[in-house]
């Protein structure tokens, strides 16, 4: 299929939106590639045809194609290490740019994948989302893949673990839960904040924490903030959380940005103009998904147009009021939104499903996850107790209308900047 679509589109457009997409198994006839966050509702959008087509032509039997996020799907490709998701390659300490908020952590990360159970038992990182918390987390994980390959490693996130745990009692599997999770030499368990509120799964956690700790095993955990701001978590896991290393992960300075776009831009085989580098590192100061999400549409909009990397396609694509400051209150959003949209906060928050307050609710879930640090289940939580995946599908439905209605992308551009100026008290 790779080949196939390498030849049938530009060297530059392969590169950027067909080249990332990853096996991520089958489901009957219907192939599932993983794509990242950042490419997948305009790829499916413009190339779902084409990757169809080139599918068809290697006589598999599969006849359909899905693209899913990463980390979704039924296996494949490289062994898993026992993860309860497929690991992303890419995500290794090499690639890892270090900056000065996160040095301390990478260092202490790196430590654990060279000495585990040996150095920070447990690790625990914190810090807003998009700042390289998972990379981390993974990076361990695969270096112990090449390094230690007897050692039973396993990478999941909280919810994963839930969702797992949930299913085993429903199953009748919990013993083969507990060994699954309590056989290992290494866990590590992205975003923990995902357990508050679980009573039943904090309670299994809490004991294949101390079933680990207590045999020797290495742990690794992250979160959004540090454990004694974890509220609605009981405090025996809180204090457990904090038995080893707590390491922050800080936003990356000007310097550190500007290392990371200067690769994304060299490994994506893009030329640019002096200074556009900096300009565009200077506007999303925020954290590394934004960062990467921002080139992408410029160098997107850059191919679409057939026009180069400039100042004035930053300022066409990401103005300077294109976010809000970080503390940009939630109630800001849906009170702009609902005003907009003609429906009360009560409506935009509830459990209703009625055409117009749904449209408000999804772009005030998009505008929510874009000028805050919340995670997806907290954002999920603020409307209604949503999950985690209706957040995704609620932020993908208004990336793909963005894309194909251009009133309703201005409206959310107006919303966001009214937002900007409130926040900060310009007009």
């Amino acid at each position: 299929m790779q080949e196939r679509l390498r030849a049938s589109v530009p060297a530059s457009t392969f590169q950027l939106w067909l080249e990332p997409l990853e096996l991520a198994g089958a489901r009957a006839e219907t192939l599932l590639l993983a794509a990242p966050e950042s490419i997948r509702a305009w790829t499916e959008r413009r190339y779902a045809g084409l990757i169809r087509e080139a599918l068809a032509g290697t006589g598999s039997g599969i006849t359909d194609v899905s693209l899913v996020a990463e980390g979704e799907g039924t296996g494949g490709g490289a062994p898993d290490r026992g993860s309860s998701l497929d690991l992303n390659v890419n995500y290794t300490f090499d690639r890892f740019v270090i900056g000065e908020g996160n040095r301390v952590a990478h260092a202490a990360a790196l430590a654990v994948a060279e000495a585990p159970s040996e150095a920070y038992n447990p690790l625990f990182l914190h810090g807003p989302p998009g700042l390289g918390k998972t990379h981390l987390l993974v990076a361990v994980a695969n270096y112990l893949a090449t390094s230690a390959a007897a050692l039973n490693v396993r990478y999941t996130t909280a919810e994963g673990f839930t969702n797992e745990f949930v299913t085993a009692l429903r199953t009748a599997g919990a013993e083969e839960f507990k060994r699954r999770y309590r056989d290992l030499d290494i866990l590590l368990v992205d975003d923990v904040q995902f357990l508050e509120g679980k009573r039943h799964t904090e309670d299994e956690f809490f004991h294949t924490f101390n079933a680990l700790y207590e045999g020797g095993s290495q742990l690794v955990l992250s979160a959004d903030r540090i454990p004694s701001e974890l509220s609605s978590l009981e405090s025996r896991l809180r204090d457990r959380f904090e038995w080893g290393l707590t390491v922050a992960v800080e936003p990356p300075n000007l310097a550190t940005r500007l290392t990371v776009l200067r690769r994304l831009v060299r490994e994506a085989g893009v030329e640019t103009e002096a200074g556009v580098l900096t300009e565009l590192a200077r506007r999303i100061d925020v954290n590394m998904r934004q960062l990467h999400g921002g080139l992408t549409r410029v160098i997107a909009h850059a191919s679409l147009t057939a026009k180069p990397l400039s100042a004035e396609l930053i300022d066409a694509v990401i103005p300077k009021t294109s976010r809000a400051p970080e503390s940009t209150p939630v109630e800001e959003i849906q009170e702009r939104v609902g005003a907009t949209f003609g429906v009360s906060r009560s409506e935009l928050i509830g459990s209703g499903r009625a055409a117009t307050p749904l449209s408000a609710r999804q772009v005030a879930i998009y505008l929510t996850r874009e000028l805050t640090d919340l995670s997806l289940p907290r954002i999920g939580r603020l409307y209604g107790g949503r999950d985690h995946s209706t957040v995704l599908n609620s932020i993908r439905r208004v990336e793909a209308r963005i894309g194909e209605d251009q009133s309703f992308a201005a409206q959310v551009q107006e919303l966001r900047a009214g937002i900007h100026s409130q926040s900060t008290g310009r007009p």
